[in-house]
């Protein structure tokens, strides 16, 4: 028994590192920018397949290795076993240039350059090394779950490997069948406000939560965790690998590492929305509910002026990274809810309230702080131009729209100075208070939808009762569900006990 607990306090210390160093890699250029350059030879600027292949199974690992560790499922832990130890095998004998990569192309601008200086942190001895620890984490984790549950495993378990490949997929790997820099914004799929490709992507929204939705409502509450579990850590996985994107290719109009910096609304929200399913605490389900489902669904309708986006077309990393993120983000911000986990009540508002005003604070100061110090920062006697104009070389870093507005108006300025970029403190009063006002109005939009929906099926339990068969099958959402439940349970512990009273009674005459 003492050998076993050792092996599970050790698998949970080592998987966390495996987590914490795997973090630390997405930092690195090579991470991500070897997925769309992928060759059957390797070249200066093209990668092995079966390296590239092995990064990919090694993304998947990422995701069934907690499972197995902390949700001890048996058949996330079988695929680690013997699928992973060969793959990070061939990863290690076929890295070819991956540690030699850099963002710099031969002819690049003095404003590449800057990037460069900034994004290529992590020294090449850095990289290696943290790159064989990390095999060697992968490794020992394998071994120590062969130590936990043995070596038998179940061939079904292998039904759900392409799952979680699919899951992990890097979205830049379909850059490999096109070259972006052949599209322009006057091509029909490029993406842009209120083109075919935005409604398409506010459809998958909707379909993908309320799929989510039928989906999981079937299933006990012990299994619609480890579903929102999973879906908690695949939203961070594709969320980090936009670390290695932005200093590699770029992200939307984003180059530096420092874009990467979790102060926009919806990236402080993936870690917010996953933990509130991982942890299951009270004051993140509420926050999640009440402030990032509103933030995921606003940027959905309307995704900023087109001058302050470049996603590229509907099939390139940006587009790919921005909606698979934000669907994620709304569905576990909304799904517990929904599914009976949590129940929203008005007192929950305070807590969400502090925190986005806080939240709106820190981005403004952080905002300002990163502005002026990509102003100030040159490399070989050059400084990056930031702002819109002719001639400059970068957007504003935006955190939490703070800094430019996403919508075409103008208003007065009330300036407030922070080192040398000025921002404008009525702007961000009005940005708070628009915010707090959409957030009340999802709650009571979600409030009427539960009003009229009891509304409805009392109206259809009323047919049942006189004989009328209801048109169409009666669902009830997870709240619903509950409550009915508890309902049904204390009628029949009523019957139950009135019951043992008349028997009683009859023993005792």
């Amino acid at each position: 028994m003492k050998t076993q607990k050792y092996v599970n306090i050790a698998l949970k210390a080592c998987t966390g590192l495996l987590l914490a160093v795997s973090l630390v890699l997405t930092f690195t250029v090579s991470d991500y920018y070897i997925f769309n350059r992928i060759s059957f030879l390797d070249g200066e600027d093209s990668f092995n397949v079966f390296f590239v292949i092995s990064q990919w199974i090694k993304k998947a690992g990422l995701l069934l290795i907690p499972l197995a560790v902390f949700y001890n499922k048996k058949s996330c832990a079988d695929i680690a076993k013997y699928v992973l130890p060969v793959f990070v095998i061939i990863s290690c004998c076929t890295f070819g240039n991956f540690f030699d990569v850099t963002m710099l192309a031969e002819g690049a601008t003095p404003a590449e350059k800057v990037f460069a200086s900034i994004n290529e942190f992590m020294p090449k001895a850095a990289n290696m090394a943290l790159f064989t620890i990390n095999s060697v984490l992968y490794l020992v984790v394998c071994a120590l779950l062969i130590m936990r549950d043995g070596w038998k495993v179940s061939g079904r378990s292998y039904i759900w490997l392409p799952f979680a490949v699919v899951a992990v997929t890097p979205l830049n790997v379909f850059e490999n069948f096109f070259d972006i820099s052949n599209f322009s914004p006057s091509h029909p799929l490029w993406f842009k406000n209120f083109t075919v490709w935005h409604f398409l992507a506010l459809a998958i929204l909707a379909a993908f939560t309320i799929g989510s939705y039928y989906f999981l409502k079937k299933k006990d509450k012990a299994r619609q965790q480890e579903f929102l579990a999973a879906a908690a850590i695949v939203l961070l996985i594709q969320y980090h690998s936009k670390d290695s994107v932005v200093m590699g290719d770029g992200y939307n109009v984003y180059y530096t590492v420092l874009a990467c910096l979790p102060l926009f609304i919806c990236n402080i929200g993936v870690y917010v929305a996953s933990f509130s399913v991982i942890f299951k605490k009270r004051v993140l389900y509420a926050i999640s509910f009440f402030v990032h489902a509103v933030g995921a669904l606003t940027v959905f309708v309307y995704f900023g002026k087109d001058e302050m986006s470049n996603y590229g077309i509907f099939c390139s990393y940006s587009i790919l990274y921005f909606c698979l993120t934000h669907c994620l983000l709304f569905a576990l911000s909304v799904l517990p809810s929904a599914l009976g986990h949590y129940k929203f009540k008005f007192k929950d508002c305070i807590i969400p309230l502090i925190y986005y005003c806080i939240v709106i604070i820190i981005a403004a100061i952080a905002s300002g702080l990163v502005t002026s110090f990509l102003e100030t920062y040159s490399y070989d006697g050059y400084s990056l131009k930031v702002g819109e104009g002719a001639g400059f070389d970068m957007s504003p870093p935006n955190y939490a729209f703070t800094q430019v507005c996403p919508l075409p108006v103008k208003l007065p300025i009330v300036p407030l100075t922070i080192w040398k970029c000025q921002m404008n403190v009525l702007y961000l009063i009005l940005l708070y208070f628009a915010y707090v006002c959409l957030f009340w109005a999802f709650t009571g939009a979600y409030y009427a939808f539960l009003g009229i929906r009891k509304k409805t099926l009392a109206k259809l339990a009323g047919k049942v009762v006189a004989g009328e068969a209801p048109a169409a099958p009666v669902y009830l959402s997870g709240q619903e569900a509950a409550f009915e439940e508890s309902a049904a349970t204390a009628d029949e512990t009523a019957a139950t006990s009135a019951e043992e009273e008349k028997e009683s009674d009859k023993q005792n005459a």
